[in-house]
């Protein structure tokens, strides 16, 4: 009786043990993108939002929203979860795995609490990668510095500049939680990533969220705009479409 009764129950809150159909999220993401988005479109649609953390009713409505445009993917910019647990992460891949077009997710600070990143990677992959399609470049990045208690490797600007010095691509977004200006992220590190953008002459826009307040900036006079969405409370997304070497995006409140 003990031995069937343990299958019932978890061990411990900081269980690991993801399910096959929560693992490698990123990866079948990617795969959808380059199978669905047609090689000639010229145009793309991305959503942008974060922070969902125990916003569950939130992001439930979020998914019904999304659904209605005409989107290409979307990106989960970190804090997906509130405390790191396995159980949150599943739960809000339960909730987006709803959506018609693919999502990604980012890696926040609080999803980095406890084992959160071993679970992180199992559900969605590397803290840092990349993909490419249509001619544009998606760098999702790992900046959550002071959770690594500023050690002068988060973010990994060697890294970055890599991903930025291909030639296989025209324009390049840089995805991450925390953006190099907020106090969480290594001040040693800021120009870096700062110069990392601007000397590859081809971003034009860096993602983020964590603020949980929408902010539209180009502070380092480099005509880099910074977009950051609001958390899942407060219940609106960004609606982005990428067209060349230019960009318009939209506040959707549901």
């Amino acid at each position: 009786m003990l031995v069937v009764s343990c299958s019932l129950f978890e061990y411990h809150p900081y269980e690991t043990n993801v399910s096959d159909k929560n693992r490698n999220v990123n990866a079948k993401a990617i795969e959808r993108i380059l199978s669905s988005v047609p090689p000639s479109k010229d145009t793309l649609v991305i959503i942008h939002t974060g922070d969902s953390q125990r916003f569950y009713d939130e992001v439930e409505d979020f998914v019904k929203s999304a659904n209605k445009q005409n989107a290409d993917f979307v990106f989960l910019a970190g804090d997906i979860s509130d405390f790191g647990l396995k159980d949150e992460f599943e739960w809000i891949h339960e909730i987006m795995r709803k959506l018609k077009i693919p999502y990604l997710g980012v890696i926040g600070n609080h999803d980095l609490s406890g084992n959160g990143e071993t679970v992180f990677k199992k559900v969605y992959g590397p803290l840092n990668s990349s993909f490419i399609v249509n001619r544009f470049k998606f760098i999702l990045l790992n900046t959550n510095s002071r959770e690594y208690r500023f050690n002068g490797r988060v973010p990994d600007i060697h890294w970055l500049e890599e991903q930025l010095d291909d030639d296989d691509f025209d324009r390049a977004i840089v995805v991450s939680h925390i953006s190099p200006f907020d106090g969480s992220f290594d001040r040693k590190l800021e120009q870096g990533y700062v110069t990392a953008l601007e000397n590859s002459g081809k971003v034009n826009l860096s993602l983020h969220a964590h603020q949980h307040k929408f902010n539209d900036t180009i502070p380092y006079h480099d005509n880099i705009r910074y977009l950051i969405s609001t958390a899942m409370q407060e219940r609106m997304y960004l609606l982005i479409k990428l067209y060349g070497d230019k960009y318009s995006y939209e506040k959707i409140y549901y």
